[in-house]
């Protein structure tokens, strides 16, 4: 059999790709585990940041939390809004407040404070979440949806209620595990 300018041009190319993706092979064995190592430390950081957070939430928080189990409700409100001054829009001070607004009976208000905390933070619905509060939104989505629901067929004109009712429907689905 002879050979000819092309079965050697192909047999040059067929050898040259085979190094080619050795050395490739042979190069890239060590990125990988680097790369793990790498990934590793981002997951410890963002624990580390994780666990500073909710500490410094529970230091600022704390106050808010005791006048709650003191049945110090309006003072706790209070404390709240002051709190809402130095940070606004944090999630943690508006779970709190859905949870001390569902306690009074205030389902509209409660479920416009917590849908806006899991919006801002969904890992308040987390259940492994050092902050969670993920009982209190079961709680006001199963009392709450019945009177909502009712509440809309009597007065289907009340923009109050249908935004009650879209919070309370948007907590229950993230509930059950839906994302925004």
């Amino acid at each position: 059999m002879r050979r000819d300018r092309f079965d050697l041009m192909h047999g040059t190319l067929l050898f040259v790709c085979i190094a080619g993706l050795s050395v490739v092979l042979l190069t890239e064995w060590p990125r990988p585990a680097a790369a793990v190592a790498q990934g590793g430390e981002r997951a410890l950081e963002r624990e580390l940041q994780s666990q500073a957070r909710a500490t410094l939430l529970q230091r600022l928080y704390g106050p808010v939390e005791e006048l709650r189990q003191q049945g110090k409700t309006a003072n706790a409100l209070l404390k709240l809004d002051e709190l809402e001054r130095t940070y606004p829009g944090e999630a943690h001070g508006l779970m709190l407040k859905g949870e001390i607004l569902a306690g009074m009976g205030a389902l509209e208000p409660a479920a416009a404070s917590f849908a806006a905390g899991v919006r801002r933070n969904g890992d308040y619905i987390d259940e492994k979440f050092p902050l969670s509060r993920r009982a209190a939104v079961s709680r006001l989505v199963a009392d709450g949806l019945p009177v909502i629901i009712e509440g809309t067929r009597r007065n289907p004109e009340s923009r109050d209620l249908g935004l009650a009712l879209k919070n309370l429907r948007y907590l229950q689905s993230r509930l059950a595990g839906g994302c925004e």
